[in-house]
């Protein structure tokens, strides 16, 4: 114990002089009192097990956090989800949300784009610009950040089937601002194994949209550093109705997936891992989610360094964007769903996240209004500068409940993967439905809870009131963005070179069947003004469609 003992004071002398290198936020840290606190607390007599599953903020395993002095260096990047209409539209929000003190910006797309159908495609009919903005083409996006310089702002886009072709339409736009490539920084979603077990939204099978993805990898290796070529979802797995061992569990298979896509591509590991980041819930179960995101760094840190041999410790730093949960707004008394947002935000600020995403109190009844996103935005705000859990990182770290519930969700999640692993990993596992299986098992427990009463939804089925009428303003997208849509790609095709869309499109189908890296193809019709429909018709037609089967 003596050993033990001089061992962590040694590391933890080590890691206090570590920190104090670092920049700091010209803040004041300490209590509304004026107390003094320490960046980080440490118990004084550690168990054996405490320098290899907690130890101390960045440093291995990163229990406590991927960063040493965490928000004391620079708060989380505070993103609103926005998107609805035409391109201008959505354009008019970004640069008022941006005006308000939002530090990022994150793309929400119509269906309509998530499905890759353009918007003068019968499917789109009445959906174009309702759940998100309406892109299809360079025009779009040129549109959607004019008068945003991408070479100053962090941009997210939740797009995952037809990401490779956004992705090609954002890399044209910046050329034309005359922003290095090696200077765009955010995240593009691009999850499609998350798509087959929760969301139901790609367009190719499973094979041929990890050959994609591994494509998107191995291009933004060589040419875009700064930038995250996957964002590992496990929102949509809970909104799917998991528990939260099985959303930590699935998303990090997933993630692990992906990571040995890249190596049997031939990528070294740690040239592409330091560019992959996670996206997760955070729900209700206050102390639970704070725990799932501690042990997702440990359990992330320990596989890709002992199990993928990553060297770069950029590799094993489990990075995490966080948004409240949806699934848990309610319709009724939509105003409680402020304070809803606001206990899910603080869960995720304690459990580390490096960038947030509030929900708005009408996102359950439409799209948001300005309003409702700024009173989202002021919710990030207050918890940043008003609350103190920003003055000292992990603060809940030696918490006997949240280490005990760290280290049983990191328990769950182990028995999950040796399952997966059983069934030949995770795309056949996802072929034998046996993801599906256990998320709506878990979404039909949860549900029987609710409707006996043993779980308590406030305004549901508890506090309930009769008559309620919904007194708040409502977002409502019109047909006029559709019409104006459909219009747009009317003009771009009768003014467009159509002798270079064509070869264009030849380009990519060759390099379906040659192996060659999609990115420059796809890139170069991009900047034709090929549509986004035109260049999904042409993947199709080499790498045709899949048929879930269905699970009971």
């Amino acid at each position: 114990m003596c050993k033990q003992l001089n061992l962590f004071q040694t590391e933890l002398n080590h890691w206090k002089k570590s920190t104090e290198l670092l920049p700091t936020r010209d803040n004041d840290f300490d209590t509304l009192s004026g107390e003094k606190l320490d960046i980080c607390y440490f118990p004084k007599t550690p168990n054996d097990n405490y320098l290899n599953n907690i130890g101390f903020p960045g440093v291995f395993p990163y229990t406590r956090g991927v960063h040493p002095n965490l928000y004391r260096g620079k708060l989380w990047t505070m993103r609103q989800f926005a998107g609805f209409g035409k391109p201008e539209d959505t354009n008019h929000r970004f640069k008022k949300l941006l005006e308000k003190g939002q530090t990022g910006l994150s793309v929400a797309y119509d269906m309509p784009t998530l499905m890759g159908y353009d918007p003068d495609h019968p499917y789109s009919q009445g959906e174009v610009g309702k759940c998100g903005v309406s892109v299809s083409s360079l025009a779009d996006m040129e549109t959607l950040f004019d008068g945003i310089d991408l070479g100053q702002i962090s941009v997210s886009q939740t797009i995952n089937g037809p990401a490779i072709i956004l992705l090609a339409f954002y890399i044209a736009v910046a050329e034309k601002q005359r922003v290095p490539l090696n200077q765009l920084r955010g995240t593009l979603q691009n999850d499609i194994l998350k798509e087959f077990i929760a969301q139901k939204e790609w367009i190719f099978p499973p094979k041929p949209s990890m050959r994609i993805i591994t494509d998107m990898m191995a291009y933004c290796t060589d040419h875009m550093p700064k930038f995250n070529t996957i964002s590992i979802s496990g929102y949509h797995i809970r909104e799917a109705g998991s528990t939260a061992a099985q959303e930590l569990a699935f998303t990090l298979a997933n993630g692990f997936a992906y990571v040995e896509h890249g190596i049997e591509a031939g990528l070294n590991v740690d040239d592409f891992a330091p560019r992959l980041s996670f996206f997760f819930n955070s729900h209700l179960d206050f102390f639970e989610e704070i725990s799932k995101f501690r042990a997702a760094r440990r359990i992330w840190a320990k596989r890709m360094k002992n199990v993928y041999g990553a060297k770069n410790e950029k590799s094993w730093k489990l990075r995490f964007h966080t948004q409240t949960a949806g699934c848990s707004l309610t319709a009724q008394q939509p105003e409680i769903n402020i304070a809803r947002t606001g206990f899910q935000a603080l869960a995720g600020v304690l459990g580390g996240t490096q960038s947030l995403h509030t929900n708005s109190m009408d996102e359950t009844l439409a799209l948001p209004t300005e309003k409702a996103a700024e009173i989202a935005l002021r919710t990030q705000q207050l918890i940043a500068y008003e609350t103190g859990v920003t003055n000292v990182v992990d603060p809940l770290g030696g918490s006997w409940y949240v280490e005990k519930m760290t280290d049983e969700i990191e328990k769950k999640s182990e028995k999950y993967f040796n399952e997966i692993e059983s069934l030949g990993g995770v795309i056949p596992a996802i072929e034998q439905g046996f993801f599906q299986r256990e998320i709506a098992h878990a979404a039909s427990d949860y549900q029987s809870k609710l409707d006996s009463n043993q779980r308590i939804m406030v305004g549901v089925n508890r506090f309930v009131k009769v008559d309620e009428e919904i007194d708040i303003p409502i977002l409502e997208i019109g047909a006029e963005a559709g019409d104006g849509q459909r219009q747009k790609m009317a003009e771009i095709k009768e003014n467009r070179n159509e002798s270079l869309v064509q070869e264009s499109l030849l380009q990519i189908k060759d390099a379906c069947k040659s192996g060659e890296n999609l990115m420059p193809p796809i890139i170069k019709a991009a900047k034709a003004y090929v549509t986004m429909g035109e260049i999904v018709k042409a993947l199709k037609t080499e790498f045709g469609e899949w048929q879930e089967s269905a699970i009971f």
